[in-house]
């Protein structure tokens, strides 16, 4: 199935590892080039090579929750590749905690970067997209269903879930397409953090894959190749959508 994202450029914010890297790999390998950002020059550089260098990728460091971000991106983009088309906004995710734990610095940083930053530089960009455009946020599956441990994305992913239904109503009318991805239990570092917090991973991830009903994590690949479907104008009709890439773990319709 062809797609459509030949030539096609898009913004991934952290498009170094992970969820994001996985979604700016299958972008680039349908034909679209990417600028990524990461906090890192060394991973920047990195990644921006493994993608295909400078006529595929290009990379920048930059931080979600700096005001400057999005105008840098968009220029890069502009530079690069002289149009911009989408973006997917990732951010790792925030320090895990229960809710008498986690201290207001803690809730102001994750505010700043993962919620503040992602309506800032989803308005931005919204501002550039003609008819075609597409904004794509990372979400997690505490959007649906608090996870144990994890107090502060609990509360602001479902917020964003929010916004980005709210973003594709006003938007819509434009010819802008908004959608998110909610993920669970996808195989990245990440995950594999969470699921050594009680000192037994195998065990965390043994209980985690009884309730999963295909009976095994994901991988980034097909994390990625959801995220590039929906990013792409195959998925012309396809707006305000949560797409749930978690193996049926979410029971509910």
């Amino acid at each position: 199935m062809d797609l459509g994202l030949r030539n096609r450029v898009y913004i991934v914010t952290g498009g170094t590892r992970g969820l994001g890297k996985a979604a700016a790999r299958e972008l680039v390998a349908d034909g679209a080039r990417v600028v990524i950002s990461g906090r890192s020059e060394k991973s920047v550089t990195a990644a921006a090579e493994e993608l295909g260098g400078p006529g595929q990728a290009v990379g920048v460091v930059a931080d979600n929750a700096d005001t400057a971000t999005p105008d840098r991106l968009i220029t890069a983009a502009r530079d690069a590749f002289q149009r911009l088309d989408g973006v997917l906004i990732s951010v790792g995710g925030p320090p895990a905690g229960t809710s008498d734990l986690v201290d207001d610095d803690q809730w102001r940083a994750a505010f700043e970067s993962v919620f503040l930053g992602a309506v800032r530089l989803s308005r931005t960009v919204a501002a550039e997209l003609g008819q075609g455009g597409v904004i794509g946020f990372v979400l997690s599956s505490s959007v649906y269903e608090p996870v144990p441990g994890l107090a502060i994305s609990n509360a602001f992913r479902p917020g964003l879930a929010g916004y980005a239904k709210n973003l594709s109503n006003e938007l819509g009318p434009r010819g802008i397409r908004v959608v998110g991805l909610v993920p669970a239990h996808i195989e990245t570092d990440r995950v594999r953090e969470l699921d050594a917090r009680g000192g037994d991973a195998d065990a965390a991830r043994a209980t985690a894959t009884a309730g999963i009903p295909l009976r095994r994590y994901g991988t980034p690949d097909e994390f990625g190749r959801s995220a590039a479907f929906l990013l792409s104008p195959a998925a012309a009709y396809l707006t305000g959508v949560m797409l749930s890439i978690d193996g049926g773990v979410r029971r509910g319709f």
